[in-house]
C-alpha cells in the first residue's frame, strides 16, 4: 500500500501518518527500487492501534509507551487512569452546568457585572435600593473581583456582609448618602475639604465583618494602585483615607 491507500484504509490523513513517524510511534517502511514506500499489514494494524488509543483519549506520549509495552500491561493502567480522569471532568462538568442553570435561572437574568457567584449575584438583584450611582456600579464591579481573588472563607464572608448591610434599611440610606458625596467628587481637586467628609462617610459605612484585617492591606498594592486609578483624583483621594480610618481604628 501507498501512504495515502493506508491512510485512506485506517480513517486518517497522510499528515498523521508522517507525524507518527516523526514521533517514531509508526515505524517507516522501506522504500521500494522506485523511491516509493510501500506499506504492509503490520503498518495498517499499528495505525489502527494509535487511532484507537487517541480517540479514547490518550496522548501521544501515552500512546508510545503503550506501543512499547508488548505485553499489554501498561496500557490496563493507562486506561484505567484516564478512566478516573474523565470521571473527574465529568463531575467537574456537572458542577459547573449547575451553577450556569442557577445564574441563567436568576430573577432579573444575569448581572452586568457578569457571571457572580448565585449568592452575590442574588445580593445584586435585591440591592435595587441603592442609588442609581457611578461610584456604586463601581463597587459592584470591585466586589465581583474581590469574590473572584478572594480565598473561599473570605469570600463567603464577604457574601454574608454585604447581605447584612443590604438587609439594613439605614445601612442603605447611609450607604445612598456616601455613593452621592463620592460621586460629588468626580470633578474635585484631591485637596477639596468634601474629600475629608466622604472618606468618613465611606469609613461609617463598611461593616467591621467586610475587610477585618484591613489594617494588614498593603496601600502600594499593585491592585489598590489599579483601582485609585480608574477612579477620579479626589474619590481615590477619599478611599486612600477611608483605608487610613479603618486601620487605625481597627488596630
Amino acid at each position: 500500500m501507498r501512504i495515502g491507500e493506508l491512510a485512506v484504509a485506517v480513517g486518517v490523513t497522510t499528515r498523521a501518518v508522517r507525524h507518527y513517524h516523526q514521533l517514531g510511534l509508526l515505524p517507516e517502511p522501506e522504500r521500494r527500487a522506485n523511491g516509493y514506500r510501500e506499506y504492509g499489514l503490520r503498518h495498517a494494524v499499528v495505525l489502527a492501534r494509535i487511532r484507537r488509543l487517541t480517540e479514547l483519549g490518550l496522548g501521544l506520549a501515552e500512546v508510545r509507551d503503550v506501543l512499547a509495552d508488548e505485553a499489554g500491561k501498561d496500557l490496563v493502567e493507562v486506561l484505567t487512569e484516564l478512566d478516573e480522569d474523565l470521571a473527574r471532568q465529568e463531575e467537574a462538568i456537572r458542577e459547573r452546568r449547575g451553577r450556569l442553570r442557577i445564574l441563567l435561572e436568576a430573577e432579573g437574568g444575569l448581572p452586568v457585572e457578569g457571571p457572580v457567584s448565585p449568592e452575590l449575584a442574588a445580593l445584586f438583584a435585591g440591592s435595587a435600593q441603592l442609588s442609581d450611582s457611578p461610584m456604586a456600579a463601581k463597587d459592584r464591579e470591585i466586589m465581583a473581583f474581590l469574590e473572584t481573588a478572594m480565598p473561599d472563607e473570605a469570600r463567603e464572608q464577604l457574601v454574608s456582609s454585604l447581605g447584612e448591610a443590604l438587609g439594613n434599611p439605614e445601612a442603605v440610606a447611609q450607604a445612598n448618602e456616601t455613593y452621592a458625596l463620592l460621586d460629588a467628587l468626580a470633578e474635585a481637586e484631591p485637596d477639596d475639604p468634601r474629600v475629608a467628609e466622604a472618606a468618613r462617610a465611606l469609613a461609617d459605612c463598611i461593616p467591621p465583618g467586610l475587610f477585618p484585617e484591613v489594617g494588614d492591606l498593603d496601600h502600594d498594592d499593585s491592585v489598590l494602585r489599579a483601582f485609585y486609578a480608574d477612579l477620579a483624583p479626589a474619590q481615590a483621594e477619599a478611599i486612600r483615607r477611608t483605608l487610613q480610618l479603618l486601620t487605625e481604628e481597627r488596630r
